[in-house]
């Protein structure tokens, strides 16, 4: 990955959030960055990996990153992690302990809420780690904010030693603004000093650390009253004042640009004397937060009178055009159901997601459609779009490792209905790295009836294509061990006759090795070896056609279900027998081609070629 050349101090500069936040965790002297890919968040730690000065690693897991941080600012160093919404429940094991031995360097937790869930499982409010994990939250509002906020972080790390999460949104990682951006700060880290009554958290010190938290969340909680960061902004309207936070901020400022507004920075400890001042501003308070009531909640049990998610909804984001006709029915003193959020408004042309041109994945889940009898269990990940047509061939996804687990579990809770059928589970490399392995181990040890299917495409696909230790480089590319699944599933307790890797793109034989494993009464495992489509190790072949004269519209490539194949039109006959039968006669986009061959192996009149154009010559690469 090719070095950022910094820009100089003062210099303002087109950012979005995530790439703000990085500048921001460079220019505050931090030595060590590590986080995991995952959408919004992945931005974040790829920006960084090309500044110089500092060390960054993309880790297998966010709990790893986040004990990766904490090792750096025990020895005095400034540190940073990030991660999106759902890995933040994976770091929060060593999160929770954290907030008791605090921290030495400053600590920076930077987690991206995905807000109208574009791409995740779920639409958690990242403000609750807060409150469990009783350390501050700040909540930028847009580009500068994030830049800013993080800087300050840093600080507020430092001066109460203790983690600080900087909650983000889609909205604010994604939308860019201008940036006044600063130099480096180059610290010296304090060293390490040992004290295992702090480091060493076995009851008899954790318990002593407990006061000495709760007491650090009081001197908080009166530096958030007095925070710049909680700002009120007066208004000419005092029939309805507004708090909010983050990208809510921006909305509200944009529907209501004459209310007054209590604007919160550092949202947690929630500033209750300022909300005092701001409440004698206005006539009805209402509080604007995405996504859950938790401000809202605490400031009624605070004894405050405000409206919330009895007029707002509870999923989405609150876009002007939800906020509006909210407030109308408040105002007009009505008490409807909460409106719809922005997520239902009216649907644009429909675009389901599908797995790219050529992708391995394809293949598999090809092949899975043809075999009956099979319960499988995916995992989350590009091969997640295995759910979808043609193929809907996955029965859950839940979180990521979980294919694993669930499979196990279904093995062993199965009943006389489902005594006869095949349980399958589909995990990626990075997937199985993250959080698979430990549930592979589970299913040998406790003699699982499972076969698996590991997808190594070399990449953490479904963000970007970031490279793990799957193809043996780091996070700037350079060369670094690279992990052998079959000798890492053998070490797992999986026997080698039971160990298969396979062509994913020669479908014959992945058809024949996946049925034939599932009929084996034992933990199987399918290894795919073909790169994902979009990073640099993959090679493309030549693409291919499909010939008009001798398509007789059989739809069997349709089934594969490439997107480069195009119906170009329907017909149904009647058999001589009487049955209407559906043709589909398909064409195929050279452009979007790469020739994986996967749609010929099922073409019945064999009127799917290699592209040849005239006056050129295109060597045939065999897949």
């Amino acid at each position: 990955m090719a070095a950022v050349m910094p820009a100089p101090a003062s210099s303002r500069l087109l950012m979005s959030g995530n790439e703000a936040v990085a500048r921001a965790v460079w220019e505050a002297g931090t030595k060590v960055a590590a986080g995991y890919p995952g959408t919004p968040a992945t931005e974040m730690m790829e920006q960084l990996a090309g500044y110089p000065d500092l060390y960054t690693e993309w880790s297998v897991n966010e709990k790893v990153s986040l004990e990766v941080a904490f090792g750096a600012s025990m020895m005095g160093s400034r540190a940073f992690c990030a991660m999106k919404h759902v890995g933040l429940n994976v770091a929060s094991d060593a999160l929770m302990t954290l907030t008791l031995t605090g921290v030495e360097g400053g600590l920076v937790i930077a987690v991206a809420d995905d807000v109208g869930m574009s791409s995740s499982q779920n639409e958690q409010d990242s403000r609750f780690w807060g409150r469990f994990a009783h350390v501050p939250v700040l909540e930028p509002a847009d580009s500068q904010e994030a830049h800013d906020m993080a800087l300050e972080a840093f600080a507020l790390s430092e001066r109460f030693q203790v983690p600080v999460i900087l909650r983000l949104t889609s909205r604010i990682c994604h939308v860019k603004g201008l940036v006044t951006v600063g130099e480096r700060v180059e610290l010296q880290p304090a060293g390490f000093a040992k004290n295992p009554e702090r480091w060493v958290m076995v009851p008899g010190h954790a318990k002593r650390r407990i006061p000495l938290m709760h007491a650090r969340e009081q001197a908080l909680r009166e530096h958030s009253d007095a925070s710049p960061l909680n700002a009120i902004e007066p208004g000419s309207d005092r029939r309805l004042g507004f708090i909010t936070s983050g990208p809510a901020w921006m909305h509200v400022r944009e529907a209501f640009p004459d209310a007054p507004v209590l604007k919160l920075g550092l949202s947690y400890p929630v500033p209750l004397a300022k909300v005092a001042e701001f409440a004698g501003m206005a006539d009805t308070l209402l509080v604007v937060e995405e996504v859950e009531p938790l401000l809202e909640a605490e400031l009624k049990a605070a004894g405050f009178k405000v409206h919330g998610k009895d007029f707002l909804p509870r999923s989405g984001e609150l876009a002007p055009e939800v906020l509006q006709p909210a407030v109308a029915r408040l105002s007009s003193g009505e008490q409807p159901p909460p409106p719809e959020s922005a997520a239902a408004l009216p649907p644009l042309f429909p675009r389901p997601p599908t797995l790219c041109a050529s992708c391995p994945h394809m293949g598999v889940y090809y092949a899975l459609s043809q075999i009956r009898n099979l319960t499988i269990s995916g995992d989350i990940g590009c091969y997640t779009l295995g759910a979808g047509h043609p193929w809907n061939s996955l029965d859950s996804t839940i979180s990521m490792g979980a294919s694993m687990g669930v499979a196990l579990g279904m093995d062993k809770g199965r009943g006389e209905a489902d005594k006869n059928r095949k349980i399958l589970a589909v995990i990626g490399d990075s997937t199985f790295m993250h959080m698979g392995m430990q549930g592979l181990l589970d299913i040998t040890w406790n003699r699982g009836n499972v076969t698996v299917l590991l997808l190594d495409n070399r990449a953490v696909g479904m963000t970007g294509g970031q490279n793990t230790p799957a193809n043996g480089r780091d996070i700037r590319g350079n060369e670094a061990p690279r992990i052998d699944f079959r000798k890492l599933v053998e070490a797992l307790g999986v026997k080698p006759e039971r160990i298969h890797e396979v062509d994913p793109y020669q479908l014959p034989v992945l058809f024949k090795t996946v049925r034939d494993e599932t009929k084996v009464d034992d933990v199987s495992v399918v290894i795919t070896n073909r790169p994902c489509v979009l990073i640099e190790d993959f090679t493309p072949f030549t693409p291919y056609v499909v010939l008009d004269d001798k398509c007789t519209g059989c739809g069997n490539c349709i089934d594969v279900g490439c997107p480069a194949i195009h119906v170009t039109r329907r017909e149904t006959v009647v058999k001589p027998s009487g049955k209407e039968v559906a043709l589909a006669f398909t064409r195929i986009d050279t452009a979007a081609c790469t020739g994986c061959g996967l749609c010929v192996q099922p073409c019945a009149p064999e009127a799917i070629v290699h592209y040849k154009p005239a006056g050129r010559v295109i060597p045939v690469v065999p897949a």
